[in-house]
């Protein structure tokens, strides 16, 4: 858990980054793929197997009292009807068939109870006709319908058109491969699927919605540098939000597997089989949108318009001014520790006059305004204790100034020529300056 939890704050700072954006075109194949199956999967087997809820028809269920399912439609086949659904729920045997009349039903239970040993009050026969499963299917489209012109505007309002057009084509990703999982296994498409069907859109949804406000905070006055494309900006919220998303996916679908391999699965509860199938399959094609189709096709659609076009050159501009600069710094980097030849600093060497006429040694500068060092004066450069004050200041004042009349200036052969003798200052009474100079 903590190398998750620190491979997730690693993704986070940028440190580690995955390139979901510049793979997009392999996340389109696979969708297109997946996309494909399920529309082949449909033609082949002539649609969904609707149960009994959509397509009308009569149901009968019972107690099976050590019987099979072969054992049900053959009683079933034996009272006319022949293209009977048998199933297990828990420990009964559910009869479906088409609509049958009222004579019809009577015939059908009696055939049933003698064959399984029942009696006629324990078969429990409901009818549902057509109309009524035709309203039902009416109504899912209507609301399925309603929810996506909601969801277009709200993103629309809350983000952009561009998220939204993104996140719709994800959410129909969803509920295109969640339809080609029922065609492929035949499961039977009752309420309790239209139900796990519009749970499956709030939940993709959800789960976009976080990596497309993250994209936003990301490219909020983008347009206006040039530091990295739309696509790379969205990439990093799609690293930024993958632990997130990996988290909440993983505990959503964990309840949904228990309900669907124990609930389903090992007790043979057929209305959680209906319902856990679509959420299972849902919120995984979810999780796999929301990070491998929706972004990508965001930053697809982004990058048409011209400011991000612009935004691409000048980044790309960027990028190869960056590697032909970086090139000449290393060049210059190695070069200099090839050679340890440090720049000629142009020095200078003032000699001052002592007060009785005699040299007293040089101070040494230099030209870009570094530290007057008398040890490294050429002359022994210490300034006598006794010497004239005023004419130390003099020489300190001109080599601190940053060089500018530092003493020695190099010439055409490489040669230094002194600077000038600065002249003492005449003292007067009470041994200031008098401000003349002696000539």
């Amino acid at each position: 858990m903590t190398r998750l939890g620190d491979l997730g704050h690693r993704l986070y700072s940028g440190d580690v980054s995955y390139d979901f954006i510049g793979r997009r075109k392999i996340w389109y194949a696979a969708a297109l793929t997946l996309i494909a199956i399920s529309f082949l999967a449909l033609i082949l087997r002539g649609g969904f197997n609707l149960g009994i809820e959509f397509r009308g028809g009569a149901s009968f269920q019972f107690p099976a009292n050590g019987h099979s399912v072969s054992e049900a439609r053959d009683a079933a086949r034996s009272a006319g009807v022949q293209d009977a659904i048998v199933t297990t729920v828990g420990r009964d045997i559910r009869v479906q068939t088409e609509p049958l009349s009222e004579a019809q039903v009577g015939v059908v239970s009696k055939a049933l109870a003698t064959r399984i040993g029942v009696s006629e009050n324990q078969l429990n026969p409901s009818t549902v006709g057509a109309a009524w499963g035709s309203q039902i299917t009416n109504k899912a489209v209507r609301g399925l319908v309603a929810f996506l012109v909601l969801v277009i505007f709200y993103i629309s309002y809350r983000f952009e058109p561009r998220m939204a057009v993104a996140g719709i084509v994800a959410l129909l990703h969803d509920l295109i491969i969640t339809a080609g999982i029922y065609a492929v296994t035949g499961f039977e498409v009752t309420p309790a699927t239209v139900i796990a069907l519009l749970t499956i859109l709030g939940y993709s949804l959800y789960d976009t919605v976080v990596v497309f406000d993250k994209v936003q905070e990301n490219t909020k006055g983008l347009a206006g540098g040039s530091r990295m494309t739309y696509s790379q900006a969205a990439n990093r919220a799609v690293n930024q939000t993958l632990a997130r998303s990996i988290n909440t996916s993983v505990i959503a679908l964990l309840p949904v597997a228990g309900l669907l391999f124990v609930g389903a699965g090992l007790l043979h509860a057929s209305t959680l089989k209906d319902l856990s199938l679509a959420l299972f399959v849902g919120l995984g094609a979810g999780a796999y949108s929301s990070i491998f189709l929706a972004t990508p096709l965001l930053a697809d659609l982004k990058e048409r318009e011209p400011q991000y076009r612009a935004l691409a050159s000048r980044v790309a501009a960027r990028e190869r001014t960056g590697r032909a600069t970086g090139g000449g710094a290393v060049a210059t980097g190695r070069a200099g520790k090839a050679g340890s030849v440090a720049p000629r600093q142009r020095s200078a060497t003032a000699v001052l006059d002592s007060p009785g006429g005699d040299s007293s040694g040089g101070v040494t500068g230099n030209r870009d305004g570094g530290g007057v060092d008398p040890a490294e004066a050429p002359g022994g450069g210490v300034h006598p204790a006794g010497g004239d004050d005023a004419a130390a200041d003099d020489a300190h004042g001109a080599v601190g100034a940053g060089g500018a009349s530092s003493g020695t200036t190099p010439g055409s052969g490489g040669g230094s020529r002194p600077a000038r003798r600065s002249q003492p200052q005449r003292r007067g009474k009470g041994g200031r300056p008098s401000g003349k100079r002696r000539r």
